[in-house]
């Protein structure tokens, strides 16, 4: 099992519990006696009333005391081998729930399976039934399941363990919306566990920056020290970009300072108003373009026009 599904699973155990107030836990799940046969987990359904004003599909768990999860993130095969398997294990828990229960057990053991997308295989050979948005139940030969399709269900916080499973453009949006409401050190999980596009990922990576709360800098700059110390090729990348910031920097500094020596010598005084223009610009070609020319102009008008 990979860095996304562990990351998604130790969502869902970390956050059901805050998102239903209590009313569904995650269990790590035990081994189903078939060959090895686990599936990702369950929620453990313990006040189903107040799963009824969350958005879709928690109110679906209420009837029952334990759902299966299994997920399939951004990577993952969807085919109907691997829809195959995911049923497969649902009917070992359902065999190993007989065995324990002694066949009082009257039910069947619900499944979620959380994805991307709806393949379109599945839509062909089985017809799902949308009842919410990117909700489906799926009803093969009159065993249903219910298919979560994370690209289309809605940005709440309280979707936020399903929402681990979007892919493309869609995760990306996901990314983006979900870094401010989460603690830096999830969000850093994030970064290293979700297949996100480096453009968003570089830009919420450098979005941390400096708080007014102490004990929240000294986190930070122990989790960066951490980063740098076990990476070190994003040590050298941000040592390049902290040089190539530097040299940037001092070009504009010292084209800022040939301009005043320039203006100096034709006798041409800019007014408080225009050397904050001067001091403000940092596009090293507008600036280059003033000192061009300051060397001929008879105003500092002529020069910033």
């Amino acid at each position: 099992m990979g860095q996304p599904e562990l990351f998604a699973q130790r969502t869902f155990a970390e956050e059901t519990e805050r998102i239903t107030e209590g009313a569904a836990g995650w269990q790590d799940p035990s081994e189903i006696r078939l060959e090895k046969v686990t599936s990702d987990g369950f929620l453990m359904i313990r006040r189903s009333h107040l799963l009824a004003h969350l958005a879709a599909p928690w109110p679906e768990a209420q009837p029952h005391g334990e759902v299966m999860i299994e997920l399939k993130l951004a990577g993952n095969h969807l085919d109907r081998k691997a829809v195959a398997r995911a049923l497969l294990r649902r009917q070992a828990r359902e065999v190993q729930r007989l065995e324990e229960e002694e066949a009082s057990w009257l039910n069947e053991e619900p499944l979620w399976l959380v994805a991307p997308y709806l393949p379109p295989w599945l839509q062909e050979l089985r017809r799902p039934e949308r009842f919410a948005p990117g909700c489906y139940w799926i009803d093969p030969h009159g065993h249903s399941f219910l298919w979560i399709a994370a690209n289309e269900l809605p940005l709440l916080d309280e979707l936020v363990p399903f929402l681990l499973a979007r892919s493309g453009q869609a995760l990306d949006d996901f990314c983006r919306w979900v870094a401010p409401r989460r603690p830096l050190d999830w969000v850093l999980n994030m970064l290293e566990c979700l297949p996100m596009s480096m453009p968003t990922h570089e830009e919420l990576l450098w979005r941390f920056g400096p708080v007014e709360d102490p004990v929240i800098e000294a986190r930070r700059q122990h989790i960066l020290d951490f980063l740098l110390e076990t990476s070190p090729q994003k040590k050298q990348q941000l040592i390049n970009k902290g040089l190539l910031e530097g040299q940037q920097e001092g070009r504009l500094a010292a084209t800022r300072a040939s301009l005043r020596r320039v203006l100096a010598g034709r006798q041409l005084t800019p007014s408080k108003d225009d050397d904050a223009r001067i001091e403000a610009c940092t596009d090293l070609a507008t600036l280059e373009r003033w000192l061009d020319r300051a060397i001929n102009a008879t105003s500092i008008s002529d020069v910033l026009e």
